[in-house]
């Protein structure tokens, strides 16, 4: 190889070098600087959002009467079910031994049509209305909670109080301000102003 090239594959390695170090230096600086912030000693706490469904007598009341509801609700479904096929049954067995008329078939059939559409309409309106006066319980409870949150944030002097779950927004928070059981207790003590709130 003679000089020249030499030379030229030097300077070659040198652009690459400086362009390399440019774009390096470009990324750097590009890094925002974000202030750091000082608001005093800021006190947080959080509760775990599933220890309400379990030591919150109020919420457990609520949760209960509305299981015996959906429980009654199921078996009614059943039942109807039940009665439905075994109309059926019955009525085909009937055919089959050549018990029935023509015009009976026809008055079983419809007899059927109805007994099915009496079904999904009692599924569909008494489900509806489950699910809706479910969802209603659950708002009040939760907005009466937000206000006993703030009630209970203030009296204890914590400036940010979180919900902590399963699926949550923390993903991790010391245990050091776990409030839970207190927040439950004063939940529980102020039971009677959320069930005239929400009567």
């Amino acid at each position: 190889m003679n000089r020249l090239s030499i030379y030229f594959f030097l300077a070659l390695a040198f652009v690459f070098v400086s362009c390399g170090r440019k774009n390096q230096e470009k990324k750097e600086n590009t890094v925002p600087k974000v202030e750091e912030r000082k608001m005093g000693s800021i006190k947080i706490a959080f509760y775990n959002s599933d220890s309400l469904k379990v030591g919150y007598d109020y919420y457990r009341e609520q949760d209960s009467i509305v299981t015996k509801k959906q429980l009654a609700f199921q078996r009614e479904v059943e039942k109807r079910t039940k009665a439905y096929q075994s109309y059926i049954v019955r009525n085909e067995e009937k055919a089959r031994s050549g018990l029935l008329s023509q015009n009976e078939m026809m008055q079983i059939q419809q007899k059927v049509q109805q007994m099915e559409a009496d079904l999904m309409r009692y599924q569909q309106e008494e489900g509806a209305k489950l699910e809706s006066e479910t969802m209603r319980k659950l708002e009040e409870i939760s907005n009466k909670i937000e206000a006993l949150g703030k009630k209970f944030s203030e009296e204890n002097k914590i400036d940010i109080l979180l919900i902590n779950g399963q699926g949550g927004q923390i993903n991790y928070i010391t245990p050091a301000m776990d409030v839970t059981k207190e927040f439950v207790a004063f939940l529980n003590q102020n039971q009677e102003d959320i069930e005239k709130d929400l009567k």
